[in-house]
């Protein structure tokens, strides 16, 4: 099983009809013996959705809120990407996604490619700045 927030495993208990005392102290044993810890659950989730998705910090807080990540917690794992971090997350999809469009006009490109940026939670500025780069780069060489 893979790893849990508490706000998953409450409402996977309740769906079951677990009585909510009996979910609140079921969860508050699971934390105080260090089963359940949505700290390290989000710098988890945070750390393998950006390397292994490549997403940015505004779809990383999305998917921890809806995961049932307290907004504080969630927050907190956010900050600690850079900006550079970020930056290097939209370059590396660039990168996997322009073989895709090879032989289409570049301004098709652009707006695919940047498209791609923005679903997966980018500033347009960051999107287009890597995505015009990346095909001068391609263009020049």
């Amino acid at each position: 099983m893979a790893p849990r927030s508490r706000g998953e495993l409450a409402a996977a208990m309740a769906r079951k009809g677990v009585e909510e005392p009996v979910v609140e102290q079921v969860l508050d044993r699971l934390t105080e013996v260090g089963l359940v810890d949505d700290v390290a659950y989000a710098d988890m989730l945070v750390r393998s959705r950006q390397e292994t998705r490549g997403l940015a910090r505004r779809a990383l807080l999305h998917e921890l809120r809806t995961k049932g990540v307290e907004d504080d917690v969630a927050r907190g794992a956010v900050a600690d990407v850079s900006d550079e971090d970020e930056r290097a997350g939209a370059e590396r999809v660039v990168e996997r996604k322009m073989r895709a469009t090879r032989g289409l006009d570049e301004q098709v490109r652009l707006r695919r490619l940047a498209g791609v940026l923005a679903r997966k939670g980018y500033p347009p500025g960051v999107a287009y700045a890597v995505v015009r780069e990346a095909l001068d780069a391609e263009r020049d060489g």
